[in-house]
């Protein structure tokens, strides 16, 4: 049992784990898919990468996405009241940094053969795809990336409306506004991928053409789309419930290790066997599907010779799950 009273600590040095790969899966499909490719997205990374086209790479992303988000956090605290735990304000933190220093690190011959050659289509996809998955894995761990959720949640404290809706019709604005914002973009060798310098030893660099732009503000549509259905089937999947019914002679001892271990609630269902014609009692647990194997784990450590069925339930609302949400 010694294992089983250790899974507090474990899960919170996981979630901590994990809200880390995922910050820096994120900002990885940022460095090598979409700065590379002069790409814009929605939310604040989107802000911050038309801010650093626009001053040429002198204000890069890693600055102005911390203080955007500093910004962000303290306007939420000041007129909405909203605390923030450790893990949004270490998510933020550690992808500021990664934004600022990742890029840098990352070969070019790497960032040449994955991303600039393979084109600005493959390379929308594969920084979508690396972004959802990792902004959902830091959600479904308690963190989060901040950004334009924070103004969602301070407009609709006024006014009637979704803040899906909102972050949507925030995305879309930002990925037009990169159209009258000047985008410097460097010169490349077409060979090798590396910039291009000028006698003086300073980057050679070019304003992107008005049509390549648009083309840009496409691409930004395409990837604000596979970015948010990659982050919807991410959660879906680790927030998936199961419900289990257990018969077992050590129903007490069962139930109360779920209750003061896994801290999930109990109903006991009173039962009779048909072929013994004996009454007996029958334990029902509805739990997310990642903890099932460590509550199968506690069965069998208390009674292995437990009888039990898993059923995959969809839609559990309240107390340590989903809340019923109005419109």
């Amino acid at each position: 049992m010694s294992s089983v009273i250790k899974h507090s600590s474990w899960t919170a040095v996981k979630e901590w784990a994990l809200v880390t790969l995922g910050i820096l899966i994120y900002v990885g499909g940022w460095s090598l898919f979409l700065v590379p490719n002069n790409l814009v997205g929605g939310g604040v990374s989107g802000i911050s990468s038309i801010i650093q086209y626009a001053t040429g790479g002198h204000i890069q992303m890693g600055y102005s996405y911390f203080v955007i988000n500093a910004i962000l956090i303290v306007a939420a605290m000041v007129i909405i009241g909203m605390g923030f735990g450790a893990k949004t304000i270490y998510a933020i933190i550690l992808a500021s940094v990664g934004l600022r220093f990742l890029p840098g690190l990352i070969p070019s011959e790497i960032v040449q053969t994955l991303a600039i050659q393979n084109g600005k289509l493959m390379s929308t996809l594969m920084g979508g795809l690396m972004a959802g998955i990792g902004i959902g894995m830091s959600i479904s761990n308690g963190g989060s990336t901040g950004g334009t959720d924070i103004i969602a949640l301070i407009y609709t404290k006024y006014r009637n409306v979704s803040p899906g809706k909102v972050i949507l019709y925030l995305d879309f604005v930002i990925i037009l506004s990169s159209l009258l914002v000047p985008s410097v973009v460097p010169d490349l060798d077409p060979e090798t991928g590396r910039a291009l310098l000028n006698p003086d030893g300073s980057p050679r660099t070019h304003l992107m053409p008005f049509a390549e732009k648009v083309t840009t503000v496409v691409y930004g549509l395409i990837l604000v789309t596979v970015n948010g259905h990659v982050i919807d089937m991410y959660l879906s999947g680790s927030q998936q419930s199961v419900q289990l019914f257990i018969l077992s002679k050590k129903y007490a001892e069962i139930a109360d290790s779920i209750t003061s271990e896994l801290h999930r609630g109990v109903t006991v269902l009173d039962g009779k066997g048909w072929y013994t014609k004996e009454t007996t009692q029958m334990l029902m647990v509805i739990t997310r599907k990642t903890d099932l194997n460590l509550l199968l784990r506690y069965i069998k450590t208390i009674d292995p010779d437990a009888f039990l069925s898993v059923t995959s339930v969809n839609g559990v609302y309240g107390r340590g799950f989903d809340s019923i949400k109005g419109k």
